[in-house]
Parts: C-alpha cells; structure tokens; sequence
C-alpha cells in the first residue's frame, strides 16, 4: 500500500463566497491558495448553525469549527440541548441543576447567576438566563442576583446598555436583581 500525503490546511476568517465586489479574499487576490487549488483536490465544509451542532443559522466560531473537524462528525453544542431544556421548561429535569435549586431553597442562601451578558450566541443566551431565573422564581426563591460580564467581541461593544435594559424588566418580572457588571471587551 502507497503512502499518501494529507493536508488539512484550517484558515481561521477564509470563506467561500461569491466572486464579486463584496467578497475581501478574491478582489484581493490569493495566488498562493488558487496554486494549491489548481494542483490539488478541494472541499469545503459549513462551519455554521445545524452542519457543527449550533442552532439554524447561528454563527459558527474556531472553536465549534475545530471540535466537528476534530470528532469527525458533528458534535451538537450544549447551547443546543440547554435551548431545547429551556423551550421546553425542562431545566429541572437536569440532576444537578434541580439540586442547586433545592439547595438554595432549602437553606436560604442566595442564588448567583454569572455569565456574558449578551445574545451572541455561542458562549451566552439571554434566553437561558431568563428561564434560570423564571425556574428561581417558579420555585419560590427571592434573594436571586445577576452579575453581568458586558460582551463586546460576539456582538457590538457598544449594545451593554441594551442588553443591561431587557435584563432589567426581566429581573423585575422575577424577583431578581443585577448586583453587579463588568465587561470583557468594550469601547
């Protein structure tokens, strides 16, 4: 048996799209990618929504990219399962997440929530966030508080404040309140 030689050659940013005007890489030129098509067999792989195991039409990133390239096959993101646990109003159905609630409420401790504030997408969902804090309130709990950490690399630096409005009338709707806020990238 012949050895043969494989490339997998990843470009973080290179797309394919339509040659015209719109498109950075083929007004631009790439000589040294068009020889190695021209001498070389091609494919091309979806790196977004349902194809890497995010939801339809969401943004991929090099991190769910690289994961189904890894696994060869398409590994389905836990944004999919906890969006399906919320739409459905499942999340207590999850062991450990019924035991936290049953913690909090059986002691009297305060229940902290911590993550990007944001809709980006693959490392934050709102949505989710909104369902902890219905579930919060479902079960009787009211000494509930949200820390905010402002996104601004998956969505516009600049949307904070919008996002930091509709959290607070969710929070109102609940019984919870933001008890603090910071950011990861802003301007």
């Amino acid at each position: 048996m012949e050895n043969k030689k494989v490339l997998l050659m990843i470009l973080d940013g290179w797309g394919e799209g339509k040659k015209d005007s719109t498109n950075a890489i083929y007004t631009q030129g790439s000589p040294a990618i068009d020889a190695l098509r021209a001498k070389y067999p091609v494919s091309h792989l979806m790196a977004c929504g349902e194809d890497v195991g995010l939801p339809e039409g969401q943004m991929g990133n090099s991190e769910v990219g690289h994961l189904n390239l890894g696994a060869g096959r398409v590994v389905y993101q836990d944004l999919v399962k906890i969006n399906i646990a919320c739409r459905e109003h499942k999340l207590l159905e999850n062991k450990e997440i019924k035991a936290a609630y049953e913690y909090v409420k059986s002691t009297g401790k305060k229940l902290h929530f911590i993550g990007l504030t944001s809709h980006g997408g693959v490392h934050s969902s709102l949505e989710h966030l909104y369902e902890f804090l219905a579930v919060a309130k479902q079960e009787g709990l009211d000494k509930v508080f949200v820390h905010c950490l402002m996104d601004g690399r998956d969505c516009d630096p600049k949307s904070g404040k919008d996002f930091i409005a509709e959290l607070q009338g969710k929070c109102e709707e609940n019984g919870a309140k933001i008890a603090s806020i910071i950011g990861r990238y802003y301007t």
